[in-house]
């Protein structure tokens, strides 16, 4: 299997779309409803990101493209998005622009296993690095198991913050995780 990881392109919206329905519906279930997962559609998350592509200047999205299989694989990463909620600093902007975020990384279920979540990982930790944050943080599901164990072993550990979000009318509590990165997007101490 050759896989290449290079930046998103108007070509790989749809893969990217069909990557991320099919990667929620796979970690997902039994963690939310399953009437909303199976209620994502494709066309939708690939109307949003071609509205949203031309104004991604300080955004990454990657893709992981397998040549018999197209995108197999898709992170998004940018700026820490605050959560009004959680983070609260006397000095706004200082302390949360220094911070970048793993928005999304998600892969077909079949590709899971290779490698492949790790590159698309390492790649979205350098991009940030280059940009000058100085650390990530990430949210992902509390009773995520695969997830968190994927995250643990890349260097990432819970900072102590969670929320909890209704999806289709049902809470789904998340917790975040975060690591510092030097300038080449490796962990820092």
């Amino acid at each position: 299997m050759r896989i290449e990881i290079r930046e998103m392109g108007a070509a790989d919206i749809d893969g990217v779309a069909r990557t991320r329905i099919e990667g929620w519906r796979h970690a997902y279930r039994g963690l939310m409803p399953q009437e909303f997962l199976d209620g994502m559609r494709p066309e939708l998350f690939a109307a949003r990101l071609r509205a949203g592509l031309p104004r991604a200047a300080d955004l990454l999205h990657l893709v992981a493209v397998e040549r018999d299989a197209g995108v197999v694989g898709w992170s998004h990463s940018g700026p820490y998005r605050p959560d009004e909620n959680v983070d609260r600093t006397d000095t706004p902007g200082v302390y949360l622009s220094s911070w970048g975020e793993l928005h999304a990384l998600y892969l077909r279920p079949p590709f899971i296993g290779h490698g492949i979540g790790r590159a698309l990982l390492a790649a979205s930790t350098r991009w940030l690095a280059e940009r000058g944050h100085r650390g990530m943080r990430l949210w992902v599901l509390r009773d995520n198991v695969i997830g968190r164990r994927f995250y643990d072993r890349a260097g990432l550990v819970p900072d102590g913050a969670e929320r909890s979000e209704l999806v289709a009318g049902t809470p789904v509590d998340e917790v975040r995780y975060a690591r510092a990165l030097d300038a080449a997007g490796a962990a820092s101490a």
